[in-house]
């Protein structure tokens, strides 16, 4: 398993798994499928290939395939500069259990520790995703809260966690 930043170049890749996530774990997201197939090739590049350096997407890879992948977000205002928010994580049911959503995890926390002024990462999970719960808080991640009625699925509506990982001050790593 080999994690790396995505490039333009990697959009056609993402956007088949990224269509594939929103299909079989949809509950773990705010987007549907329908949706995001909707949008341009243009859209997943800049999703995954930010020139404004305001995000970064990293991808897991196994045998050249990407089966997995996060990406961070970060605020240019200059009240919330010092939060990133880690979206989009997604490892193939094919992968689980090899490590795949550890790597990422730590990619972004790695890009997240580069920027001198992060000080605190965010997350959300869907309640009752227990793996993800684990892996965040195997990361230290804490829990703040949790949004009741956060998306609306067929099965009824879902709750988003929310959490919390503070940086060393400076961002230096751990």
């Amino acid at each position: 398993m080999h994690v790396t930043t995505l490039t333009a170049s990697d959009a056609d890749r993402y956007r088949e798994l990224m269509l594939h996530a929103y299909e079989s774990a949809a509950d773990a997201f705010t987007s549907t499928a329908e949706e995001r197939a909707a949008q341009p090739k243009a859209w997943w590049e800049k999703r995954i290939a930010d020139t404004s350096g305001m995000s970064v997407a990293m991808g897991a890879f196994q045998a050249r395939e990407l089966v997995g992948t996060v990406a961070v977000e970060f605020s240019s205002k200059p009240k919330t500069r010092h939060k990133a928010h880690v979206i989009g994580m997604f490892v193939h049911e094919r992968v689980r259990g090899l490590g795949a959503g550890a790597a990422l995890l730590r990619a972004a926390l790695l890009e997240a520790r580069a920027r001198d002024h992060v000080r605190v990462v965010t997350l959300t999970v869907t309640q009752g995703n227990e793996p993800a719960i684990r892996l965040y808080e195997s990361a230290g991640f804490q829990t703040f809260g949790v949004e009741p009625l956060a998306i609306s699925t067929p099965g009824g509506f879902k709750s988003k966690v929310h959490m919390w990982l503070e940086l060393p001050r400076g961002g230096a790593a751990a």
